[in-house]
């Protein structure tokens, strides 16, 4: 089992102080193998503070990220018998378009895509791949929709072929928690999504959820 934090589009200081706290609470050492960021950390502090909680941090650049901070546009990570690809989103046109997502993904090789840029929590099956935008881990603001985004990252749980995501989101001063499972050998049927989280989707938490003072379960 490894357990991986995917977080993304944190804009601190430039647009938001600080993560929520219940989040800095979840979010404690020792627990979280790996983290794969999808960009927009935007200072050296932030990167630092992801390291406190994994030593093994990924990240590639944002297009608010400094050259000289983050340098990598894309990763390419072998989870054996998962390959894991990371990019921001900004390259995706339309942004957040699943067929534009597909094709990079298929350009990468990946079984798996990370994105970000959207600000919008998602993770869906499609084209027999697995899709996960763990949207803005401080709710920062963006100009691609009216409104405040909701604050949100994902935990995955990767057993094999098999990808188990956790995908929180603080809303109305709860944590709220849904999962999603995701297994290589699955087919979709005609290229539709299969399974998808939108912030509008979540549930209350229910018994057995990883939520509580941390994330170990």
């Amino acid at each position: 089992m490894v357990l991986v934090l995917v977080i993304g589009d944190l804009h601190i200081p430039h647009r938001v102080h600080d993560l929520p706290v219940k989040f800095k609470k979840l979010l404690v050492p020792g627990k979280i193998q790996q983290i794969l960021c999808t960009g927009n950390v935007c200072d050296k502090e932030t990167y630092e503070y992801l390291r406190t909680i994994s030593p093994d941090v990924h990240v590639v650049r944002g297009d608010y990220d400094e050259v000289d901070l983050l340098h990598c546009l894309l990763i390419v990570l072998p989870l054996i018998p998962i390959k894991i690809g990371v990019v921001h989103g900004h390259q995706c046109v339309p942004i957040g378009d699943l067929d534009s997502l597909s094709a990079i993904a298929r350009q990468m090789d990946v079984d798996v895509l990370l994105s970000g840029h959207t600000h919008t929590v998602q993770a869906v099956e499609y084209d027999d791949r697995f899709f996960v935008n763990p949207g803005s881990a401080t709710g920062a603001w963006t100009g691609l929709f009216n409104g405040e985004p909701t604050p949100s990252f994902a935990l995955m749980d990767i057993q094999g072929p098999v990808v188990v995501t956790y995908v929180y989101q603080y809303i109305d001063g709860e944590v709220r928690v849904e999962k999603v499972e995701w297994r290589k050998e699955s087919e979709t049927l005609g290229g539709a999504p299969k399974s998808t989280v939108l912030p509008q989707s979540i549930p209350s938490p229910t018994p057995g959820s990883p939520q509580g003072n941390d994330v170990g379960w």
